[in-house]
């Protein structure tokens, strides 16, 4: 084994391993909730526009608070603000599934909570992208993340997706009560990391909170080859809003497949995943981590578009398994190359500048999902999601000049030169 080997080896032990088991276990009540609210939200409302401005919401704290988050992930312990946020998000969903146990859901009421958990999981997440390098090695991190979101993908399509129609049959609250403890036990695996707080550099005096956060978007908009691909990131955002917001009107309306045929085809999704996962080391080791990007977003398009226009349910579950695949890929090559091309210390604001401008376009998308589908049908957000594909795509060439060449251990632990 050699010396990269045995780091990599070595990062999945210990702090890694109490950190793998807490994302996991998180994406197993997320899952419960995602699958849930939709379903919930159909049976409060026929309007899609509505149904809709739910997944709207989920995305629009990131526009608020997104910037935020990352700066005070960079001031404080990442560890303690991750269990911290969990606590609160477990005392949150489990008011939620009382009420809806009480019969007091409506429609503002799963807005109100899409908005407030996502406002918490803005500071979770970019403490979390910030803590990942400290725990493995920046070596290690291509790999970490294809583990991270491979376990995350597991628990929460696989294990959980089929679970969400038996769970809505013993009563519409469980899954909500489900997700409340999920998040009450990741949050004691994170506080027992239990280490102390990476050192940082001293920060700069009367450095301000709005200092801090211009200087992360500057580190970003200086890097070509991050900048290129935030851009790409916002625009498929923009057609993921709008695919997410309608997917349960395209199941169980334009193909009368019912919660069963919507449970069927996320799971199809997240079986997708898994093997993106898989292949994402040997498409990297041939390609490059941006050219495996690139090739990921031209699939997705093929698939939006079989989506969008055969009626279908088993060629919407192999075209969402392609998908799933294509975005197992795109995850795990921005994450990491936005872990590894950031300063160490400006982790947090660099990350939280990518994924806020990244997810700036999803809130418009889901609605723009919920207005096409009113007027032209379920199938034709699908169609939408695959314009805003092609432009993201296309706003990833540019990149493809970038000098990104670096040496870097590949996803199986052996160094070897990535090309952009």
């Amino acid at each position: 084994m050699t010396g990269a080997e045995q780091g990599a080896a070595v990062a999945y032990r210990g702090a890694f391993l109490r950190l793998w088991s807490a994302a996991v276990l998180s994406s197993f009540g997320d899952a419960l909730r995602t699958a849930a609210l939709p379903l919930l939200a159909v049976t409060l409302t026929d309007e899609p526009l509505l149904v809709a401005s739910v997944t709207a919401c989920g995305y629009l704290p990131w526009l608020v608070f997104g910037l935020f988050g990352g700066a005070v992930a960079d001031r404080v312990d990442q560890r303690r603000a991750m269990w911290t946020v969990d606590v609160a998000r477990g005392l949150l969903v489990a008011g939620f599934a009382v009420a809806v146990a009480l019969d007091h859901a409506s429609i503002a009421l799963l807005i109100a909570l899409a908005f407030a958990l996502t406002t918490l999981q803005t500071l979770f997440d970019n403490a979390a992208t910030a803590l990942l390098p400290a725990l493995v090695g920046r070596d290690a991190l291509g790999s970490a993340n294809a583990r991270l979101m491979t376990g995350q993908r597991i628990a929460g399509g696989l294990v959980a997706a089929p679970l969400v129609p038996l769970l809505l049959a013993a009563g519409a609250a469980v899954p909500f009560a489900a997700d409340a403890l999920t998040y009450l036990f990741a949050a004691a695996l994170v506080a027992s990391l239990g280490a102390a707080a990476p050192e940082r550099e001293p920060r700069p005096a009367g450095s301000t909170l709005r200092a801090e956060i211009a200087a992360g978007l500057r580190t970003l908009w200086r890097d070509r080859a991050l900048r290129g691909l935030c851009a790409a990131t916002a625009l498929c955002n923009v057609g993921m809003g709008a695919l997410i917001a309608t997917l349960v009107l395209l199941v169980t309306g334009w193909l009368d497949a019912g919660n069963a045929g919507f449970a069927a085809v996320t799971t199809a999704y997240t079986v997708g995943g898994l093997a993106g996962g898989a292949v994402n080391g040997r498409l990297v080791a041939r390609a490059g981590r941006v050219r495996a990007v690139l090739l990921a977003g031209a699939a997705q398009i093929v698939a939006l578009v079989v989506m969008g226009s055969v009626r279908s349910l088993w060629a919407l579950a192999v075209s969402l398994a392609v998908f799933g695949a294509m975005g197992m890929v795109w995850n795990v090559n921005t994450t990491t190359l936005m872990q590894r091309r950031a300063p160490a210390d400006m982790l947090g604001r660099v990350g939280s500048a990518f994924r806020t401008l990244g997810v700036a376009g999803a809130p418009l998308g889901a609605l723009l999902g919920g207005a096409v589908a009113t007027a032209w049908g379920p199938n034709t957000p699908a169609l939408l999601a695959a314009a805003f594909f092609v432009l993201s795509v296309a706003a990833l060439i540019p990149t493809l000049k970038a000098d990104v060449s670096v040496v870097e251990p590949d996803d199986h632990g052996t160094t070897a030169r990535v090309p952009s």
